[in-house]
């Protein structure tokens, strides 16, 4: 199905641009840290015969605005209703990672826009004044142009193992990020630095939820996982084996089935 790409300007003037496919129930699809429109493409050209895709390129990644000033997830919520009211009617609403993050502070703000939650492997751990030196290397690498400086403090942030690490630079060469994801991630530290949330509380949220993660994601994601199914009522959790954090990648087919059952179960 062809794609059409639209701007929407959120609450404070940002400028979205927002990739929409497909026809159906409307499913807002919410990119990770270092993404983009692209994101979700593998999966949504899977779902777009039985739904209407959107999937915006958020705030600070090209080709959205970057805004002045540092970023909050009250701002990328904003960000989301936006798209919501263009929309027109409830949505359901699907995150991978840093998206996950944003999709439950979106459902805790405004619930009734929302049709059901749909959580790809949040990086709750990832969170709070711990989060402050690390933001202050990683300005001071992109600063100076320093991939390796970013790279390293984005593993860090992650805590990806030293293996995974080992074998992404075994299969790229030198690692390398464009100025435009650069900066996605640093505005994406910022509001990971004012984040003060835990999985707790996310106990208020009420509309149908679906957890996913991979087996083999590493620590702490899995007792990450935990937290929030015990903190969410109701929540229906898929873990698939042989998977880890980059499913979305390696696995679509897989991914957009499950999320076709679970839309397919919501009232």
């Amino acid at each position: 199905m062809t794609s059409t790409d639209q701007e929407i300007k959120s609450a404070d003037g940002t400028r979205l641009v927002v990739r929409r496919v497909g026809a159906g129930d409307p499913v807002i699809l919410l990119h990770g840290s270092g993404g983009g429109l692209h994101s979700w493409a593998a999966v949504a050209e899977r779902l777009a015969g039985s739904f209407e895709l959107w999937m915006p390129a958020r705030r600070g990644y090209h080709p959205s605005d970057v805004p002045p000033g540092r970023k909050s997830f009250r701002d990328e919520v904003a960000d989301v209703l936006a798209v919501l009211d263009t929309i027109g009617r409830p949505a359901h609403l699907a995150g991978g990672s840093y998206g996950a993050t944003l999709a439950l502070h979106t459902a805790a703000a405004e619930p009734s826009r929302l049709r059901s939650l749909s959580l790809f492997e949040p990086p709750l751990f990832a969170a709070g004044d711990a989060l402050t030196p690390l933001l202050a290397r990683y300005r001071t690498a992109l600063a100076a142009d320093d991939a390796a400086g970013m790279f390293t403090v984005l593993d860090e942030v992650t805590r990806v193992p030293p293996e995974v690490v080992a074998a992404f630079q075994a299969a790229a060469g030198d690692r390398r990020i464009d100025p435009a994801t650069a900066t996605g991630w640093l505005h994406d530290l910022e509001a990971l630095t004012g984040d003060t949330t835990g999985p707790a509380t996310w106990s208020t949220i009420t509309v149908p939820a679906l957890l996913m993660q991979g087996a083999d994601t590493w620590a702490p994601m899995p007792a990450t996982m935990d937290a929030l199914a015990a903190a969410l009522p109701g929540v229906r959790r898929v873990i698939w084996p042989g998977q880890s954090h980059f499913a979305m990648m390696t696995a679509p087919g897989l991914v957009a089935d499950t999320l076709r059952d679970f839309f397919g179960s919501c009232p």
